[in-house]
């Protein structure tokens, strides 16, 4: 048997009717499906790369599709924290100051994922047969095996903390 009283106290707290809350769900969704479909659909026909005239066009257009879609993200994400209820012991210096670290770390590790891998790394350029001479290892990929992944999830929790 499985106690829900946790799960029962916390749809106390998230209104899951409210459709800033559902685009917020379905773009957090959507985005990743998205891009790797398109990426996978792209490695087996090389489509885009023929449509775009080269695999580096392609990818280029594609992570600039993945970046707006990322700022859809970001919008429905922050439109959906607006209109939830708020936790009372969250409405604190220390909660907000504790979110702005966690953003800030989150910020670091991506940007840095970023630098490392360059656009077409970070952009899924091995789909398109653009491929790295050798595996990054410096930071921020010596001390996490997805520093990108646990980066966004970090800028998310602590915005979602502020």
């Amino acid at each position: 048997q499985v106690d829900v009283t946790a799960m029962a106290w916390l749809f106390g707290y998230v209104d899951v009717t409210d459709s800033g809350f559902i685009a917020a769900i379905l773009s957090i969704a959507f985005n990743p499906f998205f891009w790797n479909v398109v990426a996978r659909w792209e490695h087996k026909t090389r489509a885009l790369s023929r449509g775009f005239g080269s695999p580096h066009t392609a990818c280029y257009c594609l992570g600039m599709v993945i970046l707006l879609l990322n700022c859809v993200r970001s919008h429905c994400f922050t439109e959906a924290m607006k209109s939830q209820p708020k936790l009372e012991g969250l409405d604190s210096h220390w909660a907000y100051y504790s979110g702005l670290a966690i953003l800030a770390v989150g910020t670091l590790f991506v940007i840095s994922s970023f630098l490392a891998l360059g656009f077409t790394g970070t952009f899924l350029g091995d789909y398109f047969g653009i491929l790295m001479e050798a595996k990054v290892t410096s930071f921020p990929f010596s001390i996490l095996d997805n520093p990108m992944y646990w980066g966004s999830t970090a800028i998310y929790l602590g915005w979602s903390l502020m």
